[in-house]
């Protein structure tokens, strides 16, 4: 990979791990399994950057990555993680700490958010994040009219969780 394409690589990365965060905090319920799942995520961006063709936002692609990188991981039983070489850019890469702590009703929200299956996660996810369907059709593989009745679904599911 050039020295350019690593760079660049790299400040779309640190632009963008908000959406690291989001995904690991939706998919993992302790710091240690967030840090762990944070950086599988990154290692498997790395490794897909250089066919990213820039057909789709470099965010919506990353999101893709991330939910299949965490729904892939964490349905298996056994989990062995197999190590990259990072390379210096990467190294050099401010890990920041995500506190949703500042919050009780965010801690409320992400509670009823896992009790949700893997397809609805990602649903409610991308609605948080002000998704429109297209995108949120785009970056799950599934047709927009899907998308919207999915959609439909998890928030009628959310409102039963959060108001019993």
């Amino acid at each position: 990979m050039t020295q350019e394409l690593e760079n660049k690589f790299a400040g779309e990365l640190e632009k963008n791990q908000g959406i690291i965060h989001k995904v690991c905090r939706t998919y993992t319920n302790n710091d240690a399994a967030h840090k762990d799942l944070f950086q599988e995520i990154t290692i498997q961006l790395w490794k897909a950057y250089p066919k990213f063709r820039g057909d789709s936002k470099f965010s919506t692609w990353m999101y893709r990555v991330a939910f299949n990188t965490a729904i892939s991981l964490y349905r298996k039983s056994k989990r062995n993680i197999e190590t990259t070489q990072i390379y210096d850019n990467l190294k050099e890469l401010e890990y920041q700490d995500y506190d949703d702590s500042k919050d009780n009703q965010l801690k409320l929200l992400y509670k009823a958010i896992h009790s949700l299956n893997d397809i609805e996660k990602a649903l409610a996810l991308l609605y948080l994040e002000d998704k429109n369907y297209k995108e949120i059709a785009t970056t799950l593989g599934i047709s927009e009219v899907n998308a919207r009745v999915k959609m439909n679904r998890t928030k009628t599911k959310l409102k039963n969780i959060l108001n019993p």
